[in-house]
């Protein structure tokens, strides 16, 4: 608890002295993959809001906006990156080419709907823009899940850090838990309902 008020006063005054350019700043270099802690930050965002020291509609659009540009930067480095750099360094982390053309496939029926819910799993929404863009999903559908899933995820945990107050600290790992588990149970019933019909269609060819 003396950590988290340690933590809590630090965040407290960059947010008075920052505001809203931290914000986006932030949200921002976590959806480059810095290791932030993005829902705790949406939180003590909320908190400032529950206080009146900053405004819940310029927050959410900070955080947002922070969001889109990591997300839009991420998918464009992993773009321009691409095949060549799979090929040259993916081995190292168990990423061959091969596999990336199954991921290819799979994300190309499935992967933009994961988008949407990846944000609530702590280390898969730091690297989806980058595979979306290595994988070259098309950027139209890319955008629309993702930018779509952004507002709503920075909307949520801000909007429960508002309306919670003092109160977040006792409930914000039990959200956040919560949270984690249904990005989970998404992202499994999804492959589930992609490996029944890619068997089931092998099976009948």
């Amino acid at each position: 608890m003396h950590r988290e008020a340690i933590n809590l006063d630090i965040v407290t005054n960059l947010l008075e002295h920052y505001g809203y350019g931290l914000i986006f700043l932030f949200l921002c270099l976590e959806m480059l993959a810095l290791p932030l802690p993005g829902e705790m930050m949406m939180s003590y965002i909320g908190l400032s809001v529950y206080e009146h020291k900053l405004s819940w509609l310029f927050s959410i659009l900070s955080a947002g906006s922070g969001v889109l540009i990591g997300m839009t930067l991420s998918y464009w480095i992993g773009y321009r990156l691409g095949s060549p750099f799979v090929a040259r360094y993916g081995k190292h982390v168990h990423l061959t080419e091969e596999r990336v053309d199954k991921l290819t496939l799979w994300f190309g029926n499935y992967g933009d709907k994961l988008l949407f819910t990846a944000y609530f799993i702590p280390g898969v929404r730091h690297i989806s823009g980058y595979f979306c863009g290595i994988t070259r999903m098309p950027f139209r559908r890319y955008s629309l899940f993702a930018y779509t899933g952004a507002f709503f995820w920075v909307s949520l945990f801000i909007s429960l850090g508002k309306m919670l107050g003092p109160k977040w600290e006792h409930y914000h790992r039990t959200v956040n838990r919560y949270m984690i588990i249904i990005g989970i149970a998404s992202a499994l019933l999804t492959g589930v309902i992609y490996a029944y019909r890619t068997y089931r269609r092998q099976a009948v060819e």
